[in-house]
C-alpha cells in the first residue's frame, strides 16, 4: 500500500417516513432491527475487507437507521467534506411508504453534489410490475439519482462501488431477473454501537428468500421471486457465534416463512447443538404459515433452538376473503391445531389480520375477532389495511382498472387506508379498523391471554402481558402501527415534510411538551393497572386450574360447532371439504392395509 490512501465513504441510510403530522417517525430506541440495513452493511464490511476500490483506497461504512436516529443531510455532507473523502449515499430497503421522505432527502444530497442511489421494494417492485415507470421513481432519475432493482449480494454491490468511484453510476441497476445465490456469501450484520437502538439489542438476518405462494396483495413474490434460495447452517452458526461474540443474543429471522425453507431442520438441528452442546444460546423470533405445525418435529424442534416468538400470517377466518387474495394455504381447521401447539410449548404467537377484503364489513370484522378471542388461543392480532402495495398483483390490477388509489405513498403503510371497499364506505373502512383494535386490545380480553400462560408449567404470562401491554399502548398513543413503534418519540423542528410549513420555536417546544408529558401519562397509568393485573393472575390460587375455550382439547361434535366454521363466509365448506379430504385419505390407507 502506498504512502497516500484515499477514503470512500458510503453512508447507508434506511429512511423512515413521516407520520401524520409530517415528522419523520424517529425514537429513542426502535422495535424492529432493519434487515435490508444489516444485509448492505455485511456486504459493503467485506467489500472494504477485499478492497475492491484498489489497495490504496479505503471503504468507511456509516449505517444509519433513522427510525432510531435523526438523519440531518447538511450534517452527513460536512463531515463527508471534512474527511476529504468520495461518498455514495445509498437509501436502503426504501418501501413505498418511505418513498417521499427518501426522494426529499436525496434531494438535499444531490443539490450538494453527492451520488445517490435508492434501493428496496418500492424501486424493485416497480420495476418489476409495472409497464411504465410511474411519477416518483422518474422523479428520482431526473434528480440524477440511481437506481438498484433486485439484490445486491455475487458482486453487484462491488460494480456500484466501483462506479460511483469513477464518477460512473448508471441510471438503472437492475438485477430482478438474475436473482443471486445466498449460500456462502456474506451474511447480514451490524456493529454493537448501532444494534444498540434498538429496544432489547437485538439484529436480523434471512436465511431463505422466495416465496412458492401467489398472495395477490404480496409484493416479495414480484421481488424476491417464487423459487426459494437458501443460506447454510454454517452461515447461521457464524452469524450466532459472531453476534453472541458482541453480546447480541436476540434475533429476527426475516424469511416470509422460515416453514418452507427446505433446511429449517438443519438451521434447528445446528442451533440445538449450539444451545444444549456448547452453551452458545439465541433467542429467535420466526415467521411461519398456518400450516408448519404439520411439519412433523418442526414446533419442537423451533423450541429447543430457541423460538420464542412466532408471527403467523393468519390473514383472515374466512375462507371466502382468503380465497378471494390466492391465500390458499390457508386452512381455518388448521387454525386452532397450529395455535394450541405453540401455546402449550409456551411459544408466544403473533398473527396478522387483514381488513378490508371483498366480504368484509364492519359487523363481520368485529364478530370474527370475537371468534378468534373466544376460539383461538393466538396471543395477539396485529391488524392492517388490505393495502394495494406497488409491486403487488392487487396494486396492478387496480392500476390497469383505472380504480382510485391515494396518490400519497407516504399512506402506504398498511395503517392507513389508500383504496375504496366494494361495499364499506370510505368512513366505514377507517371506523372498521379502528373498531378492530378497540375490540382485540381490551383489559378483560389482555387478562384472559395472561391468564392462559399461567396455567402453563414454566409459563411467562409477564412477558405475555408485556407484548400484550405495549403493543396496545403504542398504538392508542403513538397514532403508528405498532410495527413501527418504540420507546420515546423524538421529533426535529426543521425536520418537517417540505409541502407542510415550519412551526416557530414558540409553539413546537411547548406542544412537543405537553404531548410527552401526556403519553408519560398514560404509559404510567396502562402499565400500573398491568402490574396490577398481573399480580391477581399469579397470586390466583386456582391459577394452574384455569381453562377456556381456546386451549381446551375439544372431541369431534364440539369442533364442528365452533364459530369459527359455522358463522364465517365458507367457513362450512371449508369443513366439509376438510372431511371430504380426510375420508379419501382414510380410504387410500385401508386399501393399502388390506392389500
Amino acid at each position: 500500500m502506498g504512502d497516500q490512501v484515499e477514503t470512500f465513504d458510503f453512508v447507508m441510510i434506511k429512511p423512515s417516513h413521516y407520520d401524520d403530522d409530517g415528522y419523520p417517525i424517529v425514537w429513542w430506541r426502535t422495535i424492529l432491527p432493519s434487515n435490508s440495513l444489516a444485509a448492505l452493511n455485511g456486504l459493503t464490511r467485506d467489500a472494504a475487507e477485499r478492497r475492491v476500490l484498489g489497495p490504496d483506497v479505503r471503504i468507511n461504512q456509516f449505517p444509519i437507521d433513522e427510525c432510531n436516529q435523526h438523519v440531518v443531510p447538511a450534517k452527513i455532507i460536512r463531515d463527508i467534506r471534512k474527511r476529504g473523502a468520495k461518498a455514495l449515499i445509498g437509501l436502503v430497503g426504501v418501501q413505498s411508504n418511505q418513498f417521499h421522505h427518501a426522494l426529499d432527502l436525496a434531494r438535499e444530497f444531490r443539490a450538494a453534489g453527492l451520488p445517490v442511489v435508492i434501493g428496496g421494494f418500492h424501486v424493485s417492485g416497480c420495476l418489476s410490475m409495472l409497464k411504465d415507470i410511474p411519477a416518483e421513481i422518474q422523479e428520482a432519475l431526473d434528480m440524477g439519482c440511481s437506481l438498484f432493482a433486485g439484490e445486491a449480494e455475487e458482486g453487484r454491490l462491488d460494480q456500484v462501488f466501483v462506479d460511483a468511484w469513477n464518477g460512473e453510476l448508471k441510471p438503472i441497476y437492475n438485477y430482478l431477473k438474475d436473482l443471486p445465490s445466498i449460500a456462502n456469501v456474506p451474511v447480514p450484520w451490524m456493529p454493537k454501537r448501532s444494534l444498540e437502538r434498538n429496544s432489547g439489542q437485538w439484529s436480523s438476518f434471512d436465511l431463505g428468500r422466495g416465496c412458492p405462494f401467489q398472495c395477490s396483495f404480496c409484493t416479495i413474490i414480484n421481488v424476491q421471486g417464487r423459487k426459494s434460495r437458501f443460506r447454510t447452517a454454517d452461515d447461521l452458526e457464524g452469524i450466532i457465534r459472531e453476534n453472541l461474540a458482541q453480546g447480541i443474543k436476540a434475533f429476527f429471522i426475516t424469511d416470509d416463512n422460515l416453514a418452507r425453507n427446505k433446511d429449517w431442520e438443519s438451521f434447528f438441528d445446528r442451533l440445538i447443538k449450539l444451545r444444549e452442546e456448547d452453551g452458545l444460546k439465541a433467542n429467535l423470533t420466526i415467521q411461519v404459515d398456518t400450516l408448519c405445525h404439520r411439519i412433523p418435529n418442526f414446533i419442537d424442534k423451533a423450541k429447543r433452538a430457541g423460538v420464542t416468538r412466532a408471527f403467523v400470517g393468519l390473514e383472515n377466518i374466512n375462507p371466502d376473503n382468503l380465497l378471494a387474495a390466492n391465500k390458499r394455504q390457508n386452512k381455518i381447521t388448521e387454525y386452532r391445531h397450529l395455535f394450541q401447539q405453540f401455546h402449550e410449548r409456551g411459544i408466544f404467537t403473533l398473527a396478522g389480520y387483514i381488513l378490508g377484503f371483498p366480504g368484509d364489513t364492519k359487523e363481520s370484522i368485529l364478530r370474527d375477532i370475537e371468534i378468534i378471542k373466544r376460539e383461538l388461543p393466538v396471543d395477539i392480532l396485529e391488524f392492517f389495511f388490505l393495502t394495494p402495495l406497488p409491486g403487488s398483483e392487487d396494486h396492478r390490477r387496480l392500476l390497469d382498472a383505472g380504480a382510485w388509489m391515494d396518490p400519497d405513498l407516504n399512506k402506504y403503510d398498511l395503517h392507513h387506508r389508500v383504496s375504496h371497499h366494494d361495499t364499506m364506505s370510505d368512513a366505514e373502512w377507517d371506523d372498521a379498523y379502528k373498531a378492530a383494535w378497540d375490540a382485540y386490545f381490551t383489559w378483560e380480553h389482555m387478562e384472559t391471554v395472561t391468564r392462559r400462560h399461567a396455567r402453563l408449567q414454566g409459563g411467562r404470562p409477564k412477558k405475555a402481558l408485556q407484548y400484550l401491554i405495549e403493543f396496545s399502548l403504542l398504538y392508542f398513543n403513538e397514532r403508528v402501527h405498532t410495527l413501527e413503534g418504540g420507546v420515546v418519540r423524538r421529533k426535529r423542528r426543521k425536520s418537517r415534510r417540505p409541502t407542510l410549513p415550519i412551526e416557530p420555536a414558540i409553539l413546537f417546544y411547548p406542544n412537543f411538551v405537553l404531548e410527552c408529558a401526556r403519553k408519560g401519562w398514560n404509559y404510567w397509568r396502562g402499565f400500573r393497572k398491568a402490574k396490577q393485573l398481573l399480580k391477581r393472575v399469579v397470586n390466583d390460587p386456582a391459577r394452574y386450574d384455569y381453562s377456556d375455550l381456546a386451549i381446551r382439547p375439544l372431541n369431534h361434535n364440539e369442533l364442528a360447532a365452533l364459530d369459527l366454521f359455522h358463522e364465517t363466509r365458507g367457513g362450512e365448506a371449508a369443513v366439509e371439504k376438510e372431511a371430504r379430504q380426510e375420508a379419501r385419505i382414510k380410504a387410500v390407507q385401508a386399501t393399502h392395509q388390506a392389500a
